[in-house]
């Protein structure tokens, strides 16, 4: 075996620019293979995270109760219970389920939430809202607040409300100054403006507002429980899975986001079978250029099989040349082009890092392990033709040559 690795890096060294020119072809491919690789991941990435990267994955919300009816034995609506009162469902022992939510595998964030509408006003201006209570201290586990905020801090206490920049720019509200937010109980509240963020989502920014756990229970009424209990996951792709195991639990409707997201699941989906034609592309290539080079060698070589032949060697040392010839070249090009790629791709932005209109370059997902040994198994497939041609070379025909 070691005479025959020999024999294929000398016939390697023989022609050095010939083996160069092919490295170098074999090398392209695999750095197409890990460009396509890192910006097709990439672009998923960024599109998730702009799609559902803030939002909830799997959703568990109260029901809400219908009232109770008396009915009389001949059939008449007697009475109906809390009737004229607002009433809010909630998920009244949600405390106690909070650890098993969290203790369930690919759980990353649990954000308990007391949700409801309400009125803005200061002075003669109103604008219309969204209330949602969280609870100080995962005021970003779900939407990135933190990273959003333009001004003052996410942090949320009692008294204390933060707002998107469009609804404080519409009130003319600026940091440190009161507003009085009325909900759609009747209750209302006056609060300190204590931070100020931009999504770059229009409907977000100009109708969201976020206050405290305890002052939202003021606001709607609600003592005890939540109506809203969002999880945020590590993989959005086992959301069906996950909002399984949490029904089974605890009893509670969990609803994964998938649910309203086959759309873009499938655009997702198509996106990477764009992809991984690509890349099969950019192996079919290396693969034709490796065998078509071999198949040269071998015509070009006759002669010196011929003696090797001659001499007595069999037709399985003659394949084993050839193909040890193409694994070296299939190596040498995987490497190059790995370490190419991976060059490439340093001066791009990490994805936590990801702008509008740049490329979402994801050097994580350039796949190189993968590119090396697929273009070392393609470039050895592709030898074993040439390979076989080598060993049916008629030792006397070939001398003669």
């Amino acid at each position: 075996m070691l005479y025959a690795l020999k024999i294929a890096t000398r016939y390697l060294t023989a022609s050095k620019a010939q083996t160069a020119l092919l490295v170098l072809g074999v090398a392209v491919g695999v750095f197409i293979f890990i460009f396509m690789s890192a910006l097709i991941g990439g672009l998923a990435e960024f599109i998730l995270s702009r799609t559902v990267g803030d939002i909830s994955h799997v959703t568990i919300t109260a029901e809400d109760r219908d009232p109770a009816i008396l009915i009389s034995p001949e059939g008449h609506v007697l009475a109906v219970t809390e009737r004229g009162r607002a009433r809010t469902a909630t998920l009244a022992e949600a405390a106690t389920y909070l650890p098993l939510i969290e203790a369930v595998p690919g759980v990353v964030a649990v954000s308990p939430q007391i949700t409801g509408a309400g009125f803005l006003t200061r002075g003669a201006q109103v604008a219309q809202v969204s209330v949602t209570g969280l609870q100080p201290g995962r005021e970003s586990a779900i939407l990135d607040l933190d990273g959003y905020m333009t001004q003052g801090s996410v942090r949320l206490g009692s008294g204390l409300i933060v707002l998107g920049e469009t609804l404080a720019d519409d009130l003319s509200l600026r940091l440190g100054q009161t507003l009085r937010l009325q909900s759609s109980t009747g209750v209302s509240a006056v609060l300190t403006l204590s931070g100020i963020y931009t999504t770059g989502n229009g409907m977000i920014d100009a109708s969201s507002t976020y206050v405290s756990l305890s002052t939202a229970r003021t606001l709607f009424a609600l003592p005890q429980g939540v109506t809203r209990i969002e999880i945020k996951l590590d993989d959005l792709n086992v959301a069906d899975a996950t909002a399984r195991r949490i029904r089974a639990l605890t009893g509670l409707n969990a609803v994964p986001r998938t649910d309203g997201a086959e759309q873009l699941m499938e655009a997702l989906n198509a996106q990477a079978q764009t992809g991984y034609f690509l890349k099969s592309f950019a192996l079919i290539t290396i693969v034709i250029g490796v065998a078509s080079a071999l198949l040269l060698s071998t015509y070009r070589r006759r002669p010196e099989i011929g003696i090797m032949r001659a001499m007595g060697a069999r037709r399985g040392f003659v394949i084993f040349v050839f193909v040890t010839q193409g694994a070296l070249i299939g190596l040498m090009g995987g490497v190059s082009g790995a370490a190419l790629g991976y060059m490439a791709l340093l001066p791009f932005p990490p994805r936590d890092a990801f702008e509008a209109g740049t490329l979402p370059m994801d050097i994580t997902q350039g796949s190189y392990g993968l590119a090396i040994t697929l273009t070392v198994i393609g470039a050895i497939l592709a030898s074993i033709l040439p390979a076989r041609a080598a060993a049916r070379v008629d030792p006397v025909t070939a001398i003669g040559q």
